[in-house]
């Protein structure tokens, strides 16, 4: 929808996921967005795509006064004509007062609350489940619109009325309205519901029944309350100023029965529509461009000219470079929740009032290395998502995940989200994070060709202590600068050949979830010992991005020293996974390279931290970079090119 509609596709997006979350009776505390686009700096439609998204998602955020704090914002051409717009939103609640999508109790009253029914979002599922085409402009109708401040009622009303007792389950109508939470609240349950919509509260006269249940108008619950508690919840909601009106009843006959009036108007199995659906088994078939693409003779390459303009030219690369241009547009401090916000560290950090903890949240994905090898892709999406956490302070407790492919009638197309998800599941139970949920995007094409295949990870960890919370930016004149990990001759996959040479190839770096484990475990385990100053992953641009990257947060300059017998473009620009940068007192050292030593991580000391410039040195090379200079470009690139 965002391609289409930007600013309502992205606000509508974020709605319906915050819907989520407090339908359930937890509150939302934070607001996370993964963002893809076509290429920032050639393509004026990516820009008008990029601003109406980002306008949207602080339109309803900062409306409803949930803080985005964090996400993450990627640019290629294969997002030119179909955008990516996925929203994460975390809430807290007591877990003894969960509410469950269940229509349960025949006889209980079945409520419609909130907003009135339109003709808005007509076949609004249907539509984001297709490839976009030039006929696509002509269904920007099947796009919601969103009103916050109606959420913002119904969010109140809805954590209200979760406290009383009078709620037997409670869902959001969202894809295909009032059809599929009627039928999924009816499934988990085991029962039916018989409804009359000719009592749903309209804002447009002559629907018909068909417009009326498949009706994605934004701010509307489907909820179940105990018999002869109506007039309660009635109350409650029109303190808020909401509707909350009886359509029907629970049933014991297992059947979705629609009415309206006396005239009985569908009558089918509720399961027939969630359980019995058909289940599918494509064809899937390896894509012939991996073969060349994995097969590209890497040493090839040309050795570096000018390592000072490699790095700066990728420090300006939007996919890089700072995102202030977007955060600045959030309200990321509303709610007062937030110790570190978005573009100080490798995940964002609330506190968890009333108590030490805090909790540490990210977004992650990779789809250049998912496009070269769906599997390895996977894997590590799921394993940056959680060294992220680490680099906080915080434990990696669970994983929600967009699934965003092409289309999966492709024998190719399903090849990628099968190998992906095999991937991602083998990480998830090596790192011991489960999958709470998520969704799947598919038949992002246009004009049959497909985006690379992005499956984000959305994870949460846990900080037992808030004071220990970690951020990025180098903070003290001569701490030591140590990384965890080892340097590899990798460049395939990375961000470096596709920036300056223009290559998508090679096979994307190995992982080793065992390292992967020893490294995470080492690094929370100085973290909590308070040994750490700052600490930030090595991902894409490799070490020198990442050591550069820390310069600017912190405002201070590194003397590096680089000894590895590798080529200096992977030592540089490589993005070998399991690698973490961090600084310790110059005082600790010993303590903490006695604990590296004993925990057997392979593990550097590349420098110290001072001065104003930024000096790598090596064999026959050396990087040299004012601070302030770097800087300049990290962080005016982005609104340069927008402002342009």
């Amino acid at each position: 929808p965002s391609a289409i509609e930007p600013y309502q596709g992205a606000a509508t997006g974020a709605g319906g996921i915050i819907r989520d979350i407090f339908t359930m009776g937890a509150r939302p505390i934070a607001l996370l967005d993964s963002l893809r686009f076509g290429s920032l700096s050639k393509s004026k439609k990516s820009r008008f795509l990029f601003d109406g998204v980002v306008a949207g998602i602080a339109g309803y955020g900062n409306c409803i006064g949930i803080p985005t704090v964090g996400g993450e914002v990627y640019f290629h051409p294969s997002y030119e004509d179909n955008c990516l717009v996925n929203v994460m939103c975390v809430g807290l609640i007591d877990q003894k007062d969960i509410a469950k999508g269940m229509a349960a109790g025949p006889g209980n009253p079945v409520m419609v609350v909130g907003a009135r029914t339109g003709r808005d979002g007509i076949h609004g599922a249907t539509f984001a489940s297709e490839e976009l085409s030039e006929t696509s402009e002509e269904k920007r109708p099947a796009v919601q619109v969103g009103d916050p401040f109606m959420e913002k009622l119904l969010l109140e009303a809805c954590l209200e009325l979760n406290k009383t007792g009078y709620v037997v389950g409670m869902q959001d109508m969202g894809a295909a309205g009032l059809t599929s939470s009627a039928c999924e609240m009816a499934t988990r349950a085991g029962t039916g519901v018989d409804m009359d919509i000719a009592k749903i509260p309209r804002r447009e006269t002559g629907m018909t029944p068909y417009e009326i249940m498949l009706s994605e108008s934004q701010e509307r619950m489907l909820l179940v309350a105990q018999l002869g508690k109506e007039k309660e919840v009635q109350a409650i909601f029109e303190k808020w100023g909401l509707e909350a009106v009886v359509i029907g009843r629970v049933t014991d006959d297992g059947y979705m029965t629609l009415r309206e009036g006396e005239c009985v108007v569908a009558h089918i199995p509720a399961k027939a529509l969630t359980e019995e659906c058909p289940m599918y088994e494509p064809e899937a078939k390896e894509p012939a461009y991996l073969a060349q693409a994995q097969g590209y003779d890497l040493s090839t390459i040309p050795e570096l000219e000018d390592c000072n303009q490699t790095l700066m030219a990728l420090l300006s690369t939007p996919t890089i470079a700072s995102k202030e241009w977007v955060f600045k547009q959030y309200d990321y401090m509303v709610g007062i929740n937030t110790v570190v916000g978005p573009g100080a560290a490798d995940a964002a950090v609330l506190r968890v009032k009333g108590t030490n903890k805090g909790l540490a949240v990210t977004t992650d994905c990779n789809s250049r290395y998912v496009y070269l090898d769906p599997y390895r892709g996977g894997q590590i999406a799921v394993a940056e998502a959680a060294r992220n956490l680490v680099c906080t302070g915080a434990q990696p407790l669970a994983v929600t995940d967009c699934l965003n492919f092409g289309n999966p009638e492709k024998p190719e197309i399903f090849w990628q989200f099968k190998e992906a998800v095999a991937g991602m599941s083998e990480a998830c139970r090596e790192l011991e994070t489960p999958v709470t949920g998520g969704n799947v995007s598919l038949y992002n094409e246009t004009k049959g060709e497909a985006i690379f295949p992005t499956p984000v990870v959305g994870m949460v960890g846990l900080i037992e202590d808030i004071s220990q919370a970690t951020t990025m930016g180098f903070k003290n004149e001569d701490d030591i600068i140590i990384l965890l990990g080892q340097n590899k001759d990798e460049i395939g996959g990375s961000l470096f050949l596709s920036i300056i040479h223009g290559l998508e190839a090679g096979r994307p770096p190995e992982l080793d979830l065992e390292l992967e484990k020893l490294v995470q475990g080492t690094m929370l385990k100085l973290i909590r010992k308070g040994l750490v100053t700052a600490a930030h992953d090595c991902s894409e641009g490799g070490l020198a991005v990442a050591i550069a990257e820390c310069c600017i947060a912190g405002g201070k300059g590194a003397e590096i020293l680089l000894t590895d017998s590798i080529k200096t473009s992977s030592l540089l620009y490589g993005e070998s996974q399991s690698r973490i940068i961090f600084t310790t007192p110059k005082d600790k050292v010993d303590m903490v390279l006695n604990l590296l030593s004993e925990t057997k991580v392979p593990y550097k000391v590349l420098g110290d931290v001072g001065g104003n410039e930024l000096n790598i040195t090596g064999s026959g090379w050396k990087v040299r970079l004012e601070v302030a200079a770097m800087e300049e470009k990290y962080r005016g690139a982005i609104k340069c090119i927008m402002n342009s």
